[in-house]
């Protein structure tokens, strides 16, 4: 009775030329090149051939299981772990976690294809794709730093919402600073650039979208070169601003806050962070394992940060200044508060002087004439100006009851009340 073969396509083209070669129509030489493999394994597979017939050339691993199969201790473990302590991680990290962390020898392919199989994972659909001008990395290391903030639920909801900023280095990939902040402001800014210049040095150009803390967006009429503060304190450490024009033109920043946002939250839960100090504590040690796993080396081996100089004062120079004019009375007005200069010298001599007024973070204030600080003592705070109010909040700013002394409450005079 024939039995029943079952052969691939790629084993039944084998059938063929063997039995060619059977036949003296062909040679080795020509049967290893129409098959791919050399004339050794042709030599083999003949004389199985000839042995077997057919079933000499079918692969003797066919129903066998993988001798790199995954055992089912491994497997039950990985499951565990997906399903309880890495619930919600995506199958790469998933994967870096379970190596390093847990000492299982499993590939990122196998988690993926475990979480599908559990229904942990959905495989997403392809995006249509969209062609936009590719542009080179810059060649060297500290050229051009690209900056953006990113606004996300990094603690899970364990702390207040926040932004992060992200600093990463055009050339490299190499994240350069992260800081957990309230908002996408110009102190905010100012710390995580203090933090960038003291750790790497003076980039050539920061490069940023446009947002205002980067960019005068309305300038006034005739002041189209106007500075932001941000811009002015960078300005002062010979440090360009280059401003994107859309969101893929500075996608390296772009796409490291996806990753950032997918890798971070699982980090800052595994290690049961909660807290914006704990978190930007953290992040100097994230950083580094990120910069090791992702950041590629530049085509040029020179390093284009600047050392701070010793006249970069980062303490002054990060700070709101604005340029106030002394009054005859040697006063000035800033914030809603009206300043007295304290100064020994004929004060004829400062009327009408240009001074710069440097609050700080934590609203310090500093009054400079010619690069030298003033004393000051604080005259009076001025009357508060009338106060704007959009119509949805009107009723919030008027009292719904008169104050007790007011004229209502006292009664008014008629006619009748006067005549007695």
């Amino acid at each position: 009775m024939d039995e029943l073969l079952k052969m691939s396509s790629k084993e039944i083209s084998r059938m063929g030329v063997m039995q060619k070669l059977s036949e003296k129509r062909m040679s080795q030489q020509e049967a290893a090149s129409i098959l791919g493999i050399g004339v050794r394994q042709v030599k083999r597979l003949l004389r199985a051939y000839r042995e077997s017939g057919a079933k000499g050339l079918v692969s003797k691993r066919r129903g066998r299981a993988s001798n790199n199969r995954l055992s089912e201790e491994t497997r039950q473990k990985a499951l565990d772990l997906l399903r309880g302590k890495y619930k919600g991680f995506g199958p790469t990290l998933a994967q870096e976690k379970l190596v390093e962390l847990e000492g299982l020898q499993i590939s990122d392919e196998r988690v993926r294809q475990l979480m599908i199989e559990e229904g942990l994972w959905k495989a997403k659909k392809a995006r249509k794709l969209e062609v936009h001008q590719m542009r080179e990395r810059r060649a060297c290391f500290g050229e051009l730093v690209q900056v953006d903030g990113s606004p996300h639920d990094w603690f899970e909801g364990r702390a207040p919402a926040c932004s992060l900023l992200v600093m990463i280095d055009d050339a490299t990939g190499r994240l350069g600073e992260l800081r957990f902040v309230e908002s996408e402001s110009f102190f905010s800014y100012c710390q995580a650039a203090r933090g960038y210049l003291t750790h790497h040095g003076k980039p050539v150009a920061f490069y940023s979208d446009k947002h205002g803390v980067f960019r005068v967006n309305q300038p006034s009429a005739g002041a189209s070169d106007a500075l932001t503060q941000f811009g002015r304190a960078m300005q002062e450490l010979d440090i360009q601003i280059i401003c994107a024009n859309t969101p893929q033109a500075k996608g390296r920043v772009e796409r490291a806050n996806q990753t950032l946002q997918d890798r971070l939250p699982k980090e800052l839960r595994l290690r049961g962070i909660s807290s914006w100090e704990a978190g930007n504590a953290y992040l100097p040690k994230f950083i580094q394992d990120f910069n090791r796993r992702f950041a590629v080396a530049p085509r040029s081996s020179l390093d284009a940060h600047r050392p701070l100089a010793p006249t970069d004062d980062l303490t002054r120079i990060l700070t709101w200044q604005e340029t106030r004019i002394l009054s005859d009375n040697l006063t000035i007005q800033f914030n809603k508060l009206v300043y007295q200069i304290q100064t020994h010298r004929p004060s004829y001599a400062m009327r009408r002087a240009p001074v710069t007024v440097c609050l700080d973070q934590q609203d310090n204030l500093q009054i400079l004439y010619k690069g030298k600080p003033l004393e000051f003592t604080i005259f009076h705070r001025q009357a508060k100006q009338a106060q704007v109010v959009d119509n949805k909040h009107l009723n919030q700013a008027i009292p719904n009851k008169p104050a007790p002394d007011h004229p209502w409450r006292k009664g008014f005079a008629t006619p009748l009340s006067r005549s007695k």
